[in-house]
């Protein structure tokens, strides 16, 4: 099980909440580093995120089937509410959401398939990295500076910050993007990221019938191409939030690696 995410996402969001406290009404209203949000915004998404995993709403075919796009409805169905209100959502459903996640460690639901809309389906157990990463990557990248606009500091991130947050992009890089990323990998292709949550992977042309990339632990034997980068900056440029150019060292064929990582974009 994935209990290491659990841990993670409750670590991530009791570093927020600290945040939360620091942060006056005017860097509420800041623009964050996530473009077209403010502060305030982010934390309309982390709200909307939690309650809707406590109360998951109906299927409705009419809601934008892209992501981003329904994150970004998400948020503005709460423009109209005040500081106080989204920080009481987020503080009301956050730890409704963490009780659920470790309720789903336990068998025998926790290897149940769950689809999560535009994103793909995974191990029920496995949705605490989800919140692992949303959290982290969030607070992070888009709220604290050098990035965001907050001038607080918080710890260095740790092995186990960093590397359940990684786990979820990793399970998730077949599964987003679908065609458009499968395209663009005709060789195996190695990712090798140092620092905290170091892992090593390998990423394989699709075979099977669902026309999917698979993500192999490890080094395959005829892999010869690689992309070295820290798995902090792993999940900055992995997202789109900075240059892949700027943070990655590729070793091997680039002409291999540079489509792949020109249109990697996990949400």
């Amino acid at each position: 099980m994935t209990r290491a995410g659990l841990a993670a996402a409750r670590s991530s969001t009791a570093d927020l909440a600290e945040i939360v406290l620091r942060t006056d009404d005017g860097q509420w209203e800041l623009p964050s580093a996530c473009a077209g949000w403010r502060v305030i915004d982010v934390m309309a998404h982390l709200a909307a995120l939690a309650s809707e995993a406590v109360h998951p709403p109906p299927p409705d075919p009419a809601l934008p089937r892209n992501r981003e796009r329904y994150h970004d409805l998400r948020v503005d169905e709460r423009r109209d509410q005040s500081h106080a209100e989204v920080l009481d959502e987020w503080r009301h459903s956050t730890p409704l959401q963490l009780d659920l996640l470790e309720a789903a460690q336990e068998p025998p639901g926790a290897d149940e398939p769950v689809e999560v809309a535009g994103l793909g389906t995974y191990p029920r157990h496995l949705l605490a990295n989800t919140m692992a990463f949303n959290v982290f990557c969030h607070l992070r990248n888009d709220l604290l500076a050098p990035d965001g606009p907050l001038p607080f500091t918080l710890p260095e991130p740790t092995d186990e910050l960093v590397a359940p947050a990684v786990d979820f992009m990793l399970a998730g890089l077949p599964q987003m993007q679908g065609p458009e990323l499968t395209a663009t990998v005709g060789d195996p292709l190695v990712l090798d990221l140092t620092g905290p949550g170091p892992t090593t992977v390998t990423v394989l042309p699709a075979t099977g019938p669902d026309g999917r990339l698979t993500v192999a632990p490890g080094t395959v034997a005829d892999a010869t191409t690689r992309v070295h980068s820290t798995a902090l900056d792993f999940i900055a440029w992995a997202t789109t939030r900075k240059p892949w150019r700027d943070h990655c060292r590729i070793t091997g064929d680039a002409a291999t690696a540079t489509p792949f990582l020109d249109r990697l974009n996990i949400v």
